[in-house]
């Protein structure tokens, strides 16, 4: 499987998929890296591995349309079968969600539906769980739609939050969580096992 990330920060996620890559654990490889910032450290780690780049924002482009038929040029050009979004800041033009239906997904730092939707992201996540008194928290990895977080979820993994939990603290336990299911999402796409049906989605 070809997979197209798209990321804007350090790339911590990106990082944990070349890994499995790299152990055998994921059958796929890395088609492209898109990035709506030129100086996000997922770059440098594409550039490192001889990944292709290209830094694609809504600021470069006339419109969300023209933006779009960029990233499904780029997207046709390396041969990207699917999409990871990996700590990608921006929403998905319709376009290209309707070109990878059910072949887009994202890793959101929480337990949606709880804890999602717009603005939701990074570190606000962890203030509103904890504020909550929500006793765990944990990840999930869904499908992409037009809605912001609100696919159907393919995979989520839980814990424990303690007593005197911080944001910092969550977020640490979090991204290791991510870290771990991410990558396994992916293999079950690559290996053909995730089957959807509306707005459900399971790993057979």
């Amino acid at each position: 499987m070809n997979i197209a990330i798209f990321a804007s920060g350090r790339g911590s996620n990106f990082q944990a998929i070349l890994n499995a890559i790299d152990s055998g654990l994921l059958p796929a490889q890395i088609a492209v890296l898109i990035s709506n910032k030129s100086d996000a450290g997922a770059m440098e780690i594409a550039r490192a591995h001889n990944i292709p780049t290209q830094h694609l924002s809504r600021k470069m482009f006339s419109s969300e349309e023209a933006l779009a038929d960029a990233m499904l040029e780029v997207l046709e050009k390396n041969h990207g079968e699917f999409i990871a979004l990996s700590g990608y800041m921006k929403k998905i033009p319709a376009q290209v969600i309707h070109q990878y239906r059910d072949r887009i997904v994202n890793i959101h730092p929480a337990l949606l539906p709880s804890f999602g939707g717009e603005g939701m992201y990074g570190y606000r996540v962890h203030e509103a769980v904890i504020a909550s008194g929500e006793k765990v928290s944990g990840a999930t990895v869904h499908l992409v739609d037009e809605e912001y977080d609100r696919g159907p979820i393919v995979l989520q993994k839980t814990i424990a939050i303690a007593q005197n939990e911080t944001p910092d603290s969550l977020a640490e336990k979090v991204l290791k969580i991510e870290h771990e299911i991410f990558p396994l999402a992916l293999k079950a796409f690559a290996e053909g096992r995730v089957k959807v049906e509306g707005r459900k989605a399971w790993i057979t």
